[in-house]
């Protein structure tokens, strides 16, 4: 979702199918003649990932629903097509402005971020630690298995880890409430704290599910922390002195922000 739900920025290239067929250019009327959905039937056809759509309206990408949706206390943007198949995350952009396009953009929330966070009440016992363990710079990475923007973060980690020894880089993992297969694999992550078992997380791989009753608790921990401190995204960094930086970084900047922290 928007920047309550997945912090980074998407632009989703759509292939037209059969079901946008009344959406092509030479349709010759309204979409809202011809395609409509309502809260209730979009609620209802979210059930399997929860959330109340409060309110659909037409995307200003021709042959999308967007939907507002409110869940665990966030609210965000998903799209939805009109053959009601497919639901997409993040968010329209408009190729002129470059800015993102919203029909609902007076409903958003503003955002009050955080801008650092103390440390030391970070969960780091629940963390999964890359790089040096020993490390005198400390960077905290909230991150989601299955948010596109953290697997192609997660590489980027990895290079940090080579070519920044003395850098611990600590893992939180973070699912997010939309990516409802999330929970489990962080769960299993922290089970067995395998970086083998972390990369085929993160490229998309199917992993074990979890088996042990406290590896809630460590992730309910984490998601406890974030939601405390406005971290509702991912990849979300936290720097060795609390800063808060929302996205990711390639490897060589987060080396050089964090040579300076």
């Amino acid at each position: 979702m928007l920047k309550e739900l997945c912090i980074a920025v998407a632009v989703t290239i759509i292939l037209v199918s059969s079901s946008y067929a009344m959406a092509k250019e030479g349709c010759g009327g309204l979409c809202a003649s011809c395609h409509y959905l309502t809260e209730q039937e979009a609620s209802g056809l979210l059930k399997k990932i929860g959330g109340t759509v409060t309110s659909v309206k037409q995307s200003p990408a021709k042959g999308l629903f967007e939907l507002f949706v409110e869940k665990d206390g966030q609210k965000g943007l998903l799209l939805m097509d009109y053959g009601k198949k497919y639901l997409i995350q993040g968010m329209v952009i408009d190729l002129e402005t470059l800015k993102p396009a919203s029909a609902h953009q007076q409903s958003l929330p503003e955002s009050k971020q955080q801008t650092s966070v103390d440390v030391s009440a970070i969960p780091v016992s629940n963390a999964v630690i890359m790089g040096n363990p020993k490390g005198t710079k400390k960077l905290y990475v909230f991150t989601d298995p299955d948010c596109p923007y953290c697997r192609k973060g997660h590489t980027e980690l990895k290079k940090l880890a080579n070519i920044a020894p003395d850098v611990a880089i600590y893992v939180m993992l973070f699912p997010l409430p939309m990516h409802p297969g999330a929970y489990d694999k962080c769960r299993s992550i922290y089970e067995t704290k395998s970086h083998d078992l972390m990369d085929k997380a993160f490229d998309g791989k199917e992993i074990p599910k979890p088996t042990k009753e406290n590896s809630k608790k460590a992730i309910d921990e984490i998601i406890k922390f974030g939601k405390a401190n406005s971290i509702s995204g991912t990849p979300t960094l936290i720097m060795p002195d609390g800063t808060i930086h929302v996205g990711m970084e390639d490897a060589e900047t987060m080396k050089t922000i964090l040579q300076g922290k």
